[in-house]
């Protein structure tokens, strides 16, 4: 007996106490509910869900594909993604969230580094690495919170009380950190208390990320922290022994009371779907720290116009705007059509200790056949064109990198080449150079007006791997956008 006629005969035995024949109920009235059903029950290539969250509005997205649902990985996730995906489900404009913030990712990743404009109709449309493509790990699931109508009732996945309006402040009592449950005194579960005859008590994963894992590791004198987990490795908790939660620091805090906090003690709440996962650390005392040069970018910015034709490799790695993959496919001579790029060096320093290296290891690493050589990290740069009122206005991506010493100060040797699957990285006192002329290294201005914009490239901007300090990964300029030519200026050094 197969699937159809198992579920007519379910279906009609639902309506045992109800006749269908009735006057009373139409025929387009008795096709709604059967079609009611089968939507609940069909899966169709390209359906989403939200998991994870207490109410139906929010939660980490799954895609359906191939017969199986699957986690889409944060890498480049950002509003227009998740704008998208509510529209999908049937709500307004979305929040993206980033690292597991509804829970860690409970499949494999279909999709990684989606790029939508934003109309999509559905996720998709958009453009990606491929399905089931990626080099993410389960704490990088990607997720949205969907805009409801004020006077709009969501229901509730659970039964567990609806969150309140989302308040962040900082916690007015002293407090004391410590680790517990590590192999090593470096390394174990974060606990807290308030005041002296405080108990100590866990601090919710939700949101926890190398960033306040630093705080904790300066707070106790153990140097930088090499590992934020999301975790019940140094021992979970049952959800009652939290006392901290929606941890949030800009990273340059020196203790974790200087933070702000979604709640804390009788407040604190965990919204992950797994409660036993908890914060915790592991810190080393060196650590690399990466600096862009600002002057560079400055000095090498330029305009380029330059046909399609010409940039078919970037357009595999998804490097240009949107606008030239719809000329792709509505012009026969699409390769003829010109785009306008404003180009750049991007000249990165390792002022650290130690060396910096990716974040996956080299079995992971991908060939790519434009280039000629393996790609160690998917987002190591990102390059934002943002308008007068904060919206960005320009697709600016490098889709991978190859990580090398291209120079380096006197006395050191360079040890690091993308030649050869060598070995990837940057030692310290040695800058990685991309240089302008090379592939991806620049932006597509090409739909964008005539004026003045802020320009920023960031480095590591999602903070995948380790460093002293984020305070220096970014370089906020001016840009003056002229149909003769354009002009980056007043440059400052920043955090992504």
């Amino acid at each position: 007996m197969n699937f159809l006629k198992i579920f007519l005969i379910l279906l009609i035995a639902s309506f045992a106490n109800c006749d269908l024949n009735s006057p009373d109920i139409s025929r387009s009235q008795r096709q709604n509910l059967v079609r009611k059903h089968l939507k609940h029950l069909k899966k169709e290539e390209g359906a989403i869900r939200l998991v994870g969250g207490q109410s139906d509005n929010e939660g980490n997205i799954e895609i359906f594909h191939n017969g199986r649902w699957g986690n889409i990985c944060d890498d480049e996730w950002d509003k227009p993604e998740a704008n998208v995906v509510c529209r999908q489900l049937g709500f307004k404009e979305g929040k993206a969230t980033h690292s597991g913030t509804f829970g860690n990712a409970r499949r494999k990743y279909w999709m990684d580094n989606l790029y939508c404009n934003g109309k999509e109709k559905e996720i998709s449309d958009c453009r990606f690495d491929g399905w089931g493509n990626n080099d993410c790990d389960y704490t990088e699931a990607a997720g949205v919170i969907c805009e409801v109508e004020k006077n709009e009732k969501v229901p509730l996945k659970t039964t567990k009380k609806p969150k309140s309006t989302k308040i962040s402040y900082k916690s007015r009592a002293p407090m004391e950190v410590r680790l517990v449950g590590g192999r090593v005194p470096e390394e174990g579960r974060v606990e807290v208390r308030f005041g002296e005859n405080g108990e100590f008590g866990d601090v919710c994963a939700d949101e926890w990320s190398l960033i306040e894992a630093n705080v904790v590791c300066k707070q106790l004198n153990l140097g930088y922290a090499n590992q934020a987990y999301q975790t019940d490795y140094f021992g979970g908790s049952n959800g009652t022994n939290v006392i901290l939660s929606g941890t949030q620091c800009v990273g340059n805090e020196t203790n974790l009371s200087d933070c702000k906090f979604d709640g804390f003690g009788q407040y604190a709440k965990c919204h992950s779907s797994n409660q036993r996962h908890v914060a915790g650390v592991s810190c080393v005392d060196k650590m690399a720290d990466l600096i862009i040069d600002s002057s560079e970018l400055e000095t090498t910015a330029h305009l380029e116009d330059r046909p399609l034709y010409f940039l078919t490799c970037a357009m595999e790695e998804n490097c240009v705007a949107s606008q030239a993959y719809e000329i792709q496919k509505e012009n026969q001579n699409w390769h003829i059509e010109t785009r306008r790029l404003l180009k750049f060096t991007a000249k990165v320093l390792n002022g650290g200790t130690d060396d910096f290296r990716p974040h996956i290891p080299k079995n992971l690493w991908e060939f790519h056949l434009c280039h000629m050589h393996y790609h160690s990290m998917e987002v190591f740069a990102t390059f934002d064109i943002i308008n007068e009122k904060g919206v960005k206005v320009a697709e600016g991506h490098k889709a991978s990198f190859c990580l090398e010493d291209n120079l380096c100060k006197e006395g050191i040797e360079p040890r690091y080449a993308c030649a050869n699957y060598g070995d990837q990285g940057i030692s310290v006192g040695c800058y990685d150079i991309y240089k302008y002329n090379i592939d991806c290294q620049w932006i597509d201005i090409t739909e964008i007006e005539f004026g003045e914009y802020t320009f920023k490239v960031s480095i590591n901007p999602e903070h995948k791997v380790p460093e002293m300090t984020y305070e220096n990964n970014a370089a906020t300029c001016n840009l003056l956008y002229t149909q003769q030519f354009a002009k980056v200026y007043n440059c400052t050094i920043g955090r992504p």
